[in-house]
């Protein structure tokens, strides 16, 4: 299929439609009675609650399979989290596990009570639920800063080990007939984890299997139920995490190129450093490369044709990076000025350019289709999390009725306005779209970015026409002061 065709199916289902002034989003919000309570017209009638440890953020997998059990079709789904949770929380998507072109589901965060500790996320229906029937939905999402190091302060050469605080049961504001819950580590050293009563024919829970541990099956589980448990596992791998994130995307028309430039605020929330860094040790210790929790180096995984890749940071450039580019690939490796442990922090910048007709095409003849990665950012093993994200795409100076959709999940989107942003030789200064979000990670990169937008003839030739008129101005003005007579006169 065409890129024209998918673009035009993807714009097709944009609800947000931003004008050619500023435009503030309006809140993603469900604002609800103080007094409300979801109500009790589903029932869980079997659940499967999967945490992943395996990175350095948790993701949670909730397949369930829901029963209205009221009279009345039901279309609202309500998912509880304590307000600890709606800070750190991020990613939220629902799928139908049974029928994957089942689309639009609707994730919304609802405001009732802000003094109290559980709130929630309603999750929309595509179709209302007859009485009686039954959907299995698979729900995802991510928390970040989840994780705490024990011990807090480490040798640099120590293991890493950290804790993570979850519930056995999984949080729902429904009844569960059966459910269990899976915690998935990334290696089988675990030296602590809670144990709890076991039911039916389990022996023990949790069971241990290799790296992962099994609590349950529970029968019959009321809403809000929750039973405190944690784990402590060992994780010697950077515990990296972005601030901040701030990614800029120029497109430029006359000069065929799409720029592209990302600002990182990024830090090491692994175990503190015990005593001073030893640099003498750590070089010797690269000789046979051991595994460590300080991060000492980055892939950034490019699009084909990617070119004039560079690396700065505060003091100024980076030369410890290596770029390849060539048909099949384009890498950017690099390495920061120092080893980042635990508790530190590096700032840092780098950027790229890129042919604009690998992103750029023309829907019709003022209409243009721009499709770029909303985040691309480095390729770890161990993940990369990002609290604040924010996305600038710089138009052509005229462009206007721009409008956008993206497949990153709408739950995270926090704010999108338009505004105009004067650079060398404009007028009315060129259109900005700006995007932010919340609590993303990796595993989102590459999730696509596509933004519509007009731009006429006369607009794109507005540029040469002040350069044009600017330098006829000079030429002129030269001219006129060179026919001025400054010499005295004789007379």
């Amino acid at each position: 299929m065409k890129f024209t065709a998918i673009a035009a199916t993807c714009l097709s289902l944009v609800s947000r439609v931003l004008g050619e002034s500023n435009v503030a989003a309006s809140s993603s919000k469900v604002i609800l009675p103080a007094a409300f309570k979801p109500p009790q017209v589903f029932k869980n009638a079997n659940l499967v609650h999967v945490i992943s440890l395996e990175k350095n953020y948790a993701k949670e997998s909730i397949n369930v399979l829901i029963e209205n059990i009221s009279p009345k079709s039901q279309d609202e789904y309500f998912l509880p989290f304590t307000s600890d949770q709606m800070e750190r929380v991020g990613g939220i998507e629902v799928k139908d596990r049974k029928d994957a072109s089942v689309s639009g589901f609707v994730v919304e965060a609802v405001e009732f009570d802000r003094t109290s500790d559980t709130q929630y996320y309603r999750i929309r229906l595509p179709a209302p639920l007859p009485a009686k029937g039954q959907q299995t939905l698979g729900i995802s999402f991510y928390y970040l800063n989840s994780f705490k190091p024990l011990p807090a302060a480490i040798q640099q050469s120590d293991k890493q080990y950290l804790v993570y605080d979850f519930s056995a049961y999984c949080q729902s504001a429904y009844p569960t007939s059966k459910q269990k819950t899976e915690v998935k580590l990334p290696s089988s050293d675990i030296p602590d984890y809670t144990k709890i009563a076991a039911s039916g024919e389990t022996k023990e829970s949790p069971q241990k299997q290799g790296s992962k541990l099994t609590y349950g099956p529970f029968p019959e589980v009321p809403a809000g139920a929750a039973s405190p448990a944690k784990v402590r596992y060992e994780f010697t791998k950077p515990v990296t995490h972005v601030s901040q994130l701030e990614r800029d995307i120029e497109v430029s028309h006359w000069g065929g190129n799409v720029a592209f430039e990302e600002r990182y605020t990024l830090y090491n929330h692994g175990a503190n450093l015990s005593a001073l860094f030893n640099r003498v040790k750590w070089a010797q210790s690269q000789y046979f490369n051991p595994q460590s929790y300080a991060l000492k180096e980055m892939k950034f995984p490019l699009r084909v044709g990617s070119k004039d890749a560079y690396f700065t940071d505060a003091i100024g450039n980076v030369s410890t990076s290596r770029f390849r580019s060539n048909k099949r690939e384009a890498l950017l490796e690099l390495k920061p000025r120092y080893p980042v442990f635990g508790g530190w922090k590096y700032p840092f910048t780098i950027g790229w350019n890129a042919d604009a007709k690998n992103f750029l095409r023309k829907k019709s003849s003022d209409t243009y289709l721009l499709n770029v990665p909303f985040l691309e950012g480095p390729k770890q093993p161990e993940g990369i999390a990002f609290e604040q994200v924010q996305v600038r795409v710089l138009l052509p100076e005229g462009a206007e009725n721009v409008r956008f959709h993206t497949t990153v999940p709408e739950s995270s989107i926090t704010d999108f306005t338009v505004d105009l942003q004067k650079t060398y030789l404009d007028t009315i200064g060129r259109t900005v779209l700006t995007i932010k979000a919340r609590n993303l990670v990796d595993d989102v990169r590459d999730r696509d970015l596509i933004v519509s937008y007009d731009y006429t003839f006369a607009a794109s030739l507005r540029k040469p026409l002040i350069v044009f008129s600017s330098m006829m101005t000079v030429f002129i003005g030269m001219w006129a002061i060179s026919k001025v007579d400054v010499r005295f006169s004789t007379k």
